[in-house]
């Protein structure tokens, strides 16, 4: 599959639209559906300014939160684990009916989404992960992570989370967010992150991303250290299409137009298959 690389600024057929070169109708295609799914200790909110733009240029949008995070935070508990969060985007599809997703994760949430198209693979168009974490079949989130790693976020779930989850163990700066204002918002709505999450292995029938197309978007700045080896992995395999931003973690914050260009223009790639 062809590899192409985008950096932050204007970007791609978007890009080329608002230069004047071609009618934004036209680099924009036809109009899509959108799920985006947010990462660890996020909730839906985070999508906020991405999403308003892609409903504005006439996409739907939907940004479910995760059982027991964000305003479903009362929801946290021992039991909420990884299924539940797969489960919480299946049945998003589901019931709202949705066909020809273009289904998007993010960090923690690049698990999830594997998931989902694992088990529903017939509502989705397409797969894109943004700076997230991907897990062999059989591993858990913790498999991965270095020893000392574990060791804080499991010292985090005892000390000040009553043993069901994680208090962010990373301030907004480390998320690549570095605006006051911006910090301060993603700093008030951050929650403690399931121990379930943590502890249970992904389990895929199928190999990764179930046939569907697979984009995976590297943000290239102030780089998170855990997600090096899934980043390795990604360039290392034709199979992907690697896509850049020159922006933080999280660029739904900190690069929301540019990444709203980028998935629309994604969106629009398959829009005919």
């Amino acid at each position: 599959m062809k590899r192409r690389n985008l950096f932050a600024g204007v970007a791609g057929a978007a890009g080329i639209a608002a230069a004047g070169l071609v009618p934004s109708s036209q680099a924009a295609g036809r109009p899509s559906t959108f799920v985006l799914v947010h990462g660890a200790w996020h909730g839906g909110w985070c999508w906020s300014r991405v999403a308003s733009r892609l409903r504005a240029s006439g996409h739907t949008v939907f940004t479910p939160t995760l059982t027991g995070l964000g305003e479903r935070r009362h929801l946290i508990s021992p039991q909420v684990n990884l299924d539940t969060h797969i489960d919480d985007v299946v049945n998003l599809l589901q019931f709202e009916e949705l066909e020809r997703v273009v289904l998007v994760g993010h960090s923690y949430a690049g698990i999830v989404i594997s998931g989902v198209a694992d088990r529903a693979a017939a509502r989705l168009r397409q797969l894109v992960f943004l700076d997230s974490l991907l897990l062999d079949s059989g591993k858990s989130l913790f498999s991965d992570f270095p020893p000392a790693v574990v060791e804080q976020r499991l010292k985090a779930i005892r000390d000040t989370g009553g043993g069901v989850g994680a208090a962010a163990a990373l301030p907004p700066a480390a998320f690549g967010v570095k605006d006051p204002a911006d910090a301060a918002w993603v700093a008030r709505n951050l929650t403690p992150q399931p121990v379930g999450t943590y502890l249970q292995p992904l389990l895929l029938k199928a190999p990764q991303g179930n046939g569907l197309p697979k984009t995976y978007i590297e943000c290239t700045g102030d780089p998170i250290a855990t997600l090096e080896p899934t980043k390795a992995r990604v360039r290392a395999d034709a199979g992907w299409q690697l896509r850049m931003l020159a922006t933080g973690h999280d660029a739904m914050v900190t690069a929301p137009g540019p990444l709203a260009e980028l998935l629309a223009e994604l969106a629009a790639s398959t829009s005919s298959t």
